[in-house]
């Protein structure tokens, strides 16, 4: 026996872990670190930049503690939900606290520890996102048991329905078109709904105060956004390679679409419009990212720049919705651009639209595919828009949603954390 092992030890790792493969699981490594710097510091920075300077401790105070504490849900039971069972609607419990998962078990060609922490930088920036929408006004606890329960409740059980094996299997949403953006909009939504608008949103402009800060964090998303999509390939392939080049173009086409856009219609490109209309063509090109060519992307890009510059402003100005960092007309809009597009350029019948990955393009008909799309689609609206409006009323029943006025007056800075962004 002694003879026997020490032969074994001899041979080449890949006989004890066959199923996994190295450079798969060193790029979804990389990819890990580039999904979480979109949280930290990345998203962190470019909200922080657009509040004003007595509330810039408060954002990246709630990026990093949704950032803790999402970890820890997801590790305790968000990952069994989303990713356990054969139900269509709801994972189960089997995996709480990972108790299925080992030094040994894979997931394709990676360790599933690998995989699990990949999609928690996922569950970590879609609640993160939300931020955006509630910025300057809700109470730290509330934000804290707010994206709690929402996982739980919302993001997870979509996960399951999209990425699990559940009843939206079918729904071509390679990063998270309807996972993460979709969900993350109408949340913004119905939350700016129910909170209302901030003291000051009627009286006069609320511009950013550090642009510097915000297009920095702007230029980490568009670096991480590699990991998000590229990542999304699970392997360091052909399939990674194009999602990285067609999530580059329609970034790229999205700002310039709406820096042009902005120019003609005000008179002026801004340094804002610019930044904002990248993150619209990274957000709209992530369901399809791993379906389209990188003509179907230029396309893509173009529409998301062109649509959520307009829904950017229907928003404010038109309902009068105090979205405070425009999550919903960006990721939301873009969210619902992007899984729609992805049905309809992903056939091969399109031909320089549609992409050069391992998928069937022959098995795509559009008609069909586009049913599927906007059945997914309008299945999240409902959904989220529901259960987010019940969270935000239960939460407003433990803690309360608000700041009061004077202390919004104040900054949440100050309110909610005794500590100054800036010692002005």
């Amino acid at each position: 026996m002694k003879k026997i092992l020490t032969i074994l030890m001899c041979l080449p790792m890949g006989v004890f872990a066959q199923d996994i493969n190295g450079a798969d699981t060193a790029w979804i490594m990389t990819s890990i670190a580039l999904v979480l710097f979109m949280t930290l510091p990345g998203l962190a920075l470019f909200y922080g930049g657009l509040v004003r300077t007595n509330n810039i401790l408060s954002i990246l105070m709630q990026c990093f503690a949704i950032t803790g504490i999402i970890s820890i849900l997801w590790f305790v039971v968000g990952y069994s939900i989303a990713f356990s069972g054969d139900n269509p609607y709801f994972g189960n419990f089997s995996n709480v606290l990972l108790t299925q998962v080992s030094i040994n078990t894979v997931n394709g060609s990676i360790p599933e520890s690998l995989f699990i922490m990949f999609q928690m930088t996922f569950a970590i920036i879609t609640p993160a996102l939300i931020i955006g929408s509630y910025a300057e006004r809700m109470k730290f606890s509330a934000v804290l048991l707010f994206s709690s329960i929402w996982l739980l409740v919302v993001y997870a059980p979509i996960t399951h329905w999209v990425w699990g094996g559940g009843w939206l299997e079918n729904v071509l949403d390679y990063a998270g078109g309807i996972v993460v953006h979709i969900t993350a909009g109408i949340a913004a939504l119905v939350a700016a709904i129910v909170l209302g608008p901030r003291k000051d949103f009627f009286k006069k402009p609320i511009p950013p105060h550090n642009m510097t800060m915000t297009i920095t964090g702007a230029a980490m998303l568009w670096v991480g956004w590699f990991g998000f999509n590229g990542g999304s390939a699970l392997t360091a392939g052909g399939d990674a390679a194009m999602a990285i080049l067609v999530t580059h173009i329609s970034a790229a086409t999205a700002a310039i679409t709406w820096m042009f856009y902005e120019w003609i219609k005000f008179g002026k490109p801004t340094a804002l419009g610019t930044v904002t209309g990248m993150v619209a063509g990274l957000g709209t090109i992530t369901p399809a990212s791993g379906f389209v060519g990188p003509t179907g992307a230029l396309v893509i890009g173009f529409i998301a720049g062109i649509v959520c510059f307009n829904a950017v402003i229907i928003i404010k100005q038109k309902f009068k919705i105090d979205d405070s960092l425009d999550v919903f007309p960006v990721h939301g809009v873009g969210g619902i651009i992007g899984t729609l597009m992805a049905g309809f350029f992903a056939s091969k019948e399109l031909g320089i639209f549609s992409g050069q990955g391992g998928w069937d393009h022959e098995a795509i008909v559009i008609s069909d595919q586009l049913q599927i799309q906007f059945t997914g689609v309008v299945a999240t609206v409902v959904y989220t828009a529901v259960v987010t409006y019940l969270i935000l009323k239960v939460v407003d029943a433990i803690t309360g949603l608000r700041v009061s006025e004077e202390e919004e007056q104040q900054g949440l800075d100050i309110v909610s954390h005794e500590e100054k962004g800036y010692d002005l």
